[in-house]
């Protein structure tokens, strides 16, 4: 394992971000930018699933705010394993980065579940928000929330 994050640290992408400052402030910028895609979709989604904002109609918020989570994600995914090669093995043992993928992998596992469920497609559909759905939708909100916690922790270990 430590052979292959140092081998990722001397690749390419990896040496010019570290060499230059400017691309490093591009990649890091996109990054939150990313990352403000994500959480400024899928708190508002998941506060509506949850039963707030009842005005707000459902089955036409829902599908719009959860691709451009699915978009900001995907950005902060890339743009995050670029500047985790910078600094692999530092990064491996940092106890906030790896809260932070644990709290990302249980999240995805809850998009899973959600947008496999029979849940998701009433909601989507007619409208219709089921009690789990509630509680999936709660627990969403506050793991994207700890895994944004966990991210800006990583700097202060």
């Amino acid at each position: 394992m430590m052979d292959t994050l140092e081998w990722l640290s001397s690749t390419t992408p990896a040496l010019a971000l570290r060499r230059s400052g400017t691309l490093y402030m591009f990649v890091n910028a996109a990054h939150i930018l990313a990352i403000g895609l994500l959480v400024g979709a899928i708190l508002p989604l998941d506060l509506r699933l949850a039963g707030f904002f009842r005005k707000v109609p459902v089955e036409i918020v829902a599908p719009f705010l959860s691709r451009s989570a699915g978009v900001g994600l995907a950005a902060a995914i890339l743009t995050g394993f670029c500047l985790f090669s910078v600094r692999a093995v530092e990064y491996a043992g940092n106890p906030a980065f790896l809260a932070k993928l644990g709290l990302i992998a249980f999240g995805l596992l809850n998009v899973l579940a959600v947008h496999t469920g029979q849940g998701w497609r009433t909601a989507t559909t007619v409208g219709i928000l089921r009690p789990a759905m509630r509680v999936s939708a709660a627990l969403s909100a506050a793991t994207w929330v700890a895994a944004l916690v966990a991210g800006r922790w990583i700097g202060f270990l």
